[in-house]
């Protein structure tokens, strides 16, 4: 217990949780109060794992079932100022929806503490218990808006086929644990027997979980109605925040305790990695809705995600969250601009709507030109660099069938990116939107399209700070 200053942010989070509720229910109307010290907790929180365990080189606690090295602090502020910048752009459109609740940001917080015990579980066990605390909340942000019956439908689609996803990571995990008799994972490891096929079925089973959460395909069924149907703001956050804890979780798994099966998932993940890869761009064409949109866009991003996990090399892990990274400040531009979208506190997603849009709105405009050439990967703009490392290891490693892959559907994204951006720029404008947005939404759109645009002059930070990440 001497190092239990190591989990002095989730310990710091889960007593902040409780204060709040308690607060919620015992002072009326204090909705605003809670959403203002929730972006406030988000923060504290993130500059605790910051000063705490930024430095550490791996320290195992709690009979090594939880694990706190520099992967897991890294990912754990990623996934904190994620989920504060979701925070931060939420408020004033769940009030005119009137849903700002007290609900609202405890859950979000839950889900949070839930991702953080993910990033650090060296554990089966801590790692289910974490995706579940997560999946929870994430069920009930779904339907939050309980008044439209596309928000209802989300959330019961996503509870339904969450509930089959986990009972089949749970089947896994138990699998491996009847083969090698431990839950742990670098026992598991010292315990592998390389021509143990049995446990292959075990990997299978949790990867097909771990699928179904970051949403690839043949598991990504859920997403499209989950994000039309959920309230935009909780959109953001099933489209950014959970993709991080599951991402740090795969690597943790497939790289700690079943390294030496390599054989026998490599082919899984690069089957994952084509089929999202090809079918989210391939499924984007022809959609209307902006929100679905994005959701075929994302599965084809988790595609090349995993594309940089297939490698089996320190490079490869490191693209792949640099990808990430990068695609977490793409989105979070995106959706600040579908919330720009409201005309008298009515929002508006099809993309339709942003017929002639250039000429009301010229920087609103151009943010949104920045934030689409960068997902389809044009340079010199961020998202072409993100595309750029993960080609690059994957070439190294020999697999030109993947890269070869990943270039024929980044021209087939291209297509229906520079189609919104002939609507925008060339079509009949519509009527003008409204211009009162609040501060904090202004903000995240100028920071992440800045980002975005100015990435190339110093790639190299991002870089430098992921490098430090060594896992094999």
């Amino acid at each position: 217990m001497e190092n239990l200053e190591l989990v002095l942010p989730e310990i710091f989070l889960s007593i902040s949780i409780m204060f709040l509720l308690i607060l919620g229910v015992f002072k009326k109307d204090s909705s605003k109060l809670i959403q203002n010290t929730s972006l406030f907790i988000l923060l504290i929180t993130a500059m605790i794992t910051f000063n705490e365990t930024l430095s550490i080189e791996k320290i195992l606690l709690f009979n090594n079932s939880v694990t706190i090295d520099y992967l897991s602090s890294f990912m754990k502020i990623i996934t904190l100022i994620a989920a504060f910048f979701v925070l931060l752009i939420s408020s004033s459109y769940l009030s005119i929806f009137k849903i700002l609740k007290i609900e609202y940001p405890i859950l979000i917080l839950s889900s949070v503490l839930g991702m953080m015990i993910m990033i650090s579980s060296n554990d089966l066990i801590v790692f289910y218990m974490g995706l579940e605390l997560q999946s929870l909340a994430l069920y009930v942000l779904a339907t939050f808006n309980r008044d439209q019956i596309k928000s209802s439908e989300a959330g019961l689609k996503y509870f339904v086929l969450s509930a089959l996803s986990s009972g089949l990571l749970l089947y896994g995990c138990s699998l491996i644990y009847g083969f090698t008799g431990s839950t742990n994972f670098d026992l598991i490891a010292d315990q592998l027997n390389s021509d143990e096929y049995a446990l292959t079925f075990g990997i299978v089973f949790i990867l097909v979980g771990l699928a179904f959460k970051i949403s690839a395909v043949p598991f990504h069924m859920w997403a499209p109605d989950v994000y039309e149907g959920s309230p935009t703001s909780v959109s953001l956050f099933f489209a950014i925040v959970p993709k991080v804890a599951a991402l740090t979780v795969l690597i943790r798994f497939l790289y700690v305790p079943f390294f030496n099966l390599i054989d026998q998932w490599q082919m899984i993940l690069v089957f994952l990695s084509i089929a999202s890869m090809l079918f989210g761009a391939i499924a984007a064409i022809g959609q209307t809705n902006l929100k679905r949109l994005v959701a075929y866009s994302s599965i084809s991003h988790i595609g090349y995600a995993l594309a940089g996990l297939t490698t089996a090399s320190n490079d490869g892990i490191q693209n792949s969250i640099i990808y990430i990274v990068i695609y977490i400040f793409m989105n979070l531009g995106l959706f600040s601009c579908l919330l720009m979208m409201k005309r008298n506190n009515k929002y508006y997603e099809d993309i339709e709507d942003l017929s002639g849009l250039s000429k009301n709105h010229p920087l609103l405009s151009f943010s949104l030109l920045v934030i689409l050439f960068s997902l389809a990967g044009i340079p010199p703009l961020a998202g072409f660099f993100a595309k750029f490392y993960i080609f690059k290891s994957v070439i190294e490693q020999s697999m030109y069938f993947l890269a070869i892959v990943g270039l024929l559907s980044t021209v087939i994204a291209a297509f229906y990116y520079l189609r919104i951006i002939k609507i925008i720029y060339f079509d009949k404008e519509k009527e003008k939107y409204d211009t009162d947005h609040s501060i904090w939404l202004k903000f995240s759109l100028v920071s992440s399209t800045l980002l975005i645009l100015i990435y190339f002059i110093f790639p190299s930070q991002l870089i430098e700070v992921v490098s430090k990440i060594n896992i094999i």
